[in-house]
């Protein structure tokens, strides 16, 4: 069997006196697609930003491939070019247009020309169906079609590993499903994803693998059919009793 692209490995978070994250542990095989779940507060953003280097684990390891994550700045630029982030609340630049917001990581980050960086913005608009607004400005689109543009921007850099956090949290429920069926078409693709979220049909429909954290830790993990229809743990029954009568 081949190695994990992602290893987890005993990790901790704290701020301040206040521990986020306790001795975390978990792998992602090449091609999974694994949902997180659970609570607002349970630590789930916190596990993504640490995996992503934008928090520094207060212990533990990451390892990407078979190597443990550096956070020195040089390197971390390097991890980033291999593992992508889709945010909630988008992070686009305002003043570019979305063909301009797709291209600036493209071509400093992964040293791209502005011709090859172009050729791929052009590609994966296309591919998150955003073509026609290339040269919309974020103040001219919906939600959904700025998390697509979002989107787009993280498969210019042809990520090994992306990373979702609650992508669709901050739209209106209308906007919700453009955006799903999106990341569904990435999941068909066989492109690795860990995805934030709280969409719990979406987690059970498309996931390898669900992850249910719980105050820090990770309380309770299998397929989906073993989380959403014969979970283990009294905790894990008591949250999706609230989704099931949702």
């Amino acid at each position: 069997m081949s190695e994990p692209i992602l290893q987890v490995k005993h990790l901790e978070k704290s701020f301040g006196t206040h521990q986020v994250l306790k001795d975390i542990d978990f792998e992602v095989e090449k091609g999974e697609v694994v949902s997180v779940i659970g609570t607002s507060g349970s630590g789930k953003s916190t596990l993504l930003r640490c995996i992503n280097m934008l928090e520094t684990p207060s212990g533990g390891e990451i390892v990407f491939e078979g190597t443990p994550v550096s956070y020195r700045p040089k390197d971390k630029n390097r991890f980033r070019s291999r593992v992508g982030m889709v945010f909630q609340s988008f992070n686009l630049f305002a003043n570019m247009s979305a063909l301009k917001n797709c291209m600036i990581g493209t071509q400093i980050v992964g040293k791209k020309s502005k011709q090859e960086a172009e050729a791929l913005v052009r590609k994966y608009l296309k591919v998150v169906g955003m073509s026609a607004y290339r040269n919309a400005r974020p103040s001219q689109l919906s939600g959904g079609q700025k998390q697509r543009v979002a989107i787009a921007r993280a498969l210019c850099m042809q990520p090994d590993l992306l990373l979702f956090d609650e992508p669709t949290s901050a739209l209106d429920p209308e906007m919700v499903g453009e955006v799903l069926e999106v990341i569904r078409s990435l999941a068909e693709s066989g492109i690795t994803m860990v995805i934030v979220t709280h969409e719990m049909m979406f987690a059970k429909e498309i996931s390898s693998r669900v992850v249910f954290m719980d105050a820090g830790i990770i309380l309770e993990q299998g397929t989906p059919d073993q989380v959403f229809n014969n979970p283990q743990k009294e905790r894990t029954k008591e949250f999706l009793s609230r989704y099931r009568q949702g």
